[in-house]
C-alpha cells in the first residue's frame, strides 16, 4: 500500500514539474517587452472594395463594386505606390504568366471581368496586355456606370517593372497558377535578383506543388503554401511548448488567424521571438471559421482583439483604416 502511494507521489510531481515546465516556457508574463511597431501587410494594396458576400471562384467581383473615394486600381504601379504611402509595410502582388517569357502583375485567370480584352491571361504576350484598360469593367451600379473605364489604359504591369520602380520595398507575391513551368518562370525571375532584394520578397500561393519546386530552386526565398502553412501550424501545436521550432516553421512566412492565434504555445510573445529566430515572419489575419476568401484585419473591431503593444505582422484589405486607427492608437500610448 505504502508503494502504491509512493508511485502515485511521485507521478504527481512529475505530472507537476511539467505542468510547471510547459507554463514558465510558454508564458509570455515574464517575457521581455518587444519594440518596433506592426508590420502592415496590404493585400491588394489600395484598391476597389467589393461586395464578398456569397461569392465563388467564378465570381467577377469587378462587377460587385463598393462605391469608392478613390480611383486606384488593384495590381498597378500607382496602387503600390499608394499602399505605401498610406502605411504599408509590404504589399501583396498577383501575378501571371505571359507568352513571352514574363510575369504580367493581374489578378484574374480569364480577361473579360475587369479589362476590354478578352481569353486567358497567359494566352498574351507582356506587350498586348500593357494595351488593356485594366480599369474597364468595374461598377457600382450593375452596369449603368463604368467609373474607371478609360483611366486603366496601359497600366497592367510586368513583376520585372515593379520591383524595378520599388528596389527597396518589401512584396508577397501570389502565384495564380498551379503549373510546375510558371514556378519555374518565376524561380529564373527571382534568381536575377540581388540576394538583398529576394530577402524582401514573399511567394505564395499556386499550389504546394509549384511554391515548393521556387523554393528547391531559389532556397533563400520565403514561401507560404499549403503544405508549410498547415505543416508548421500542426507541428507547432506538437512541439512548439518545447521552445523547439519545426523545420518546416523556419526561412519561410506565416499566416496566423486571430481567433486561433491565442491557443498557440506561447502567445504573443514567446511566439513570435521564436518565429523570427526562425527568420519567419507572422502575420495576423482575420478570423477563420471554415471557408472564406482572403479575410483580414480590417476593422477597429479586428485590432481590438490583438494583445497590447502587439509587433508582428498584421494581414489587411483595408491599410488606409488600419494604418490610420494603428497610428491613432500610438499616438494616444
Amino acid at each position: 500500500m505504502r508503494r502504491s502511494f509512493r508511485v502515485l507521489r511521485y507521478v504527481l510531481i512529475a505530472l507537476i514539474l511539467f505542468a510547471s515546465f510547459v507554463f514558465l516556457n510558454n508564458t509570455s508574463m515574464f517575457s521581455h517587452a518587444r519594440e518596433g511597431k506592426p508590420t502592415i501587410l496590404a493585400h491588394r494594396g489600395v484598391a476597389q472594395r467589393f461586395d464578398s458576400q456569397g461569392i465563388t471562384n467564378d465570381t467577377c467581383t469587378a462587377q460587385r463594386l463598393i462605391p469608392s473615394d478613390h480611383s486606384y486600381i488593384e495590381n498597378t504601379i500607382a496602387s503600390v505606390q499608394a499602399s505605401f504611402s498610406a502605411g504599408a509595410d509590404i504589399v501583396e502582388l498577383d501575378i501571371q504568366p505571359t507568352t513571352d517569357g514574363e510575369l504580367a502583375v493581374f489578378h484574374d485567370w480569364t480577361l473579360e471581368c475587369r479589362t476590354d480584352g478578352t481569353g486567358r491571361t497567359r494566352d498574351h504576350s507582356m506587350a498586348e496586355l500593357r494595351l488593356l484598360d485594366v480599369g474597364y469593367g468595374y461598377t457600382a451600379d450593375g452596369g449603368k456606370t463604368y467609373p474607371l473605364r478609360g483611366e486603366g489604359v496601359g497600366l497592367m504591369p510586368s513583376l520585372r517593372e515593379v520591383l524595378k520602380q520599388f528596389p527597396d520595398k518589401r512584396f508577397v507575391i501570389n502565384v495564380k497558377g498551379r503549373d510546375i513551368a510558371e514556378g519555374n518562370l518565376l524561380a529564373a525571375h527571382l534568381s536575377e535578383l540581388s540576394e538583398r532584394q529576394r530577402a524582401l520578397l514573399i511567394i505564395y500561393g499556386g499550389g504546394s506543388e509549384l511554391i515548393d519546386r521556387v523554393k528547391a530552386q531559389v532556397p533563400d526565398i520565403r514561401i507560404m503554401s499549403g503544405r508549410t502553412l498547415k505543416g508548421c501550424l500542426q507541428d507547432y501545436i506538437l512541439w512548439g511548448w518545447t521552445g523547439v521550432m519545426p523545420k518546416v516553421c523556419r526561412g519561410n512566412a506565416m499566416l496566423i488567424p486571430i481567433n486561433i492565434a491565442p491557443w498557440l504555445w506561447g502567445w504573443p510573445n514567446k511566439l513570435l521571438d521564436r518565429f523570427e529566430n526562425a527568420d519567419t515572419p507572422v502575420f495576423i489575419t482575420g478570423p477563420y471559421y471554415g471557408g472564406g476568401f482572403s479575410v483580414g484585419m480590417d476593422t477597429a473591431d479586428d485590432l481590438a482583439r490583438l494583445p497590447d503593444n502587439f509587433t508582428g505582422g498584421i494581414w489587411t484589405n483595408e491599410v488606409t483604416l488600419i494604418a490610420r486607427a494603428l497610428k491613432r492608437s500610438a499616438n494616444a500610448d
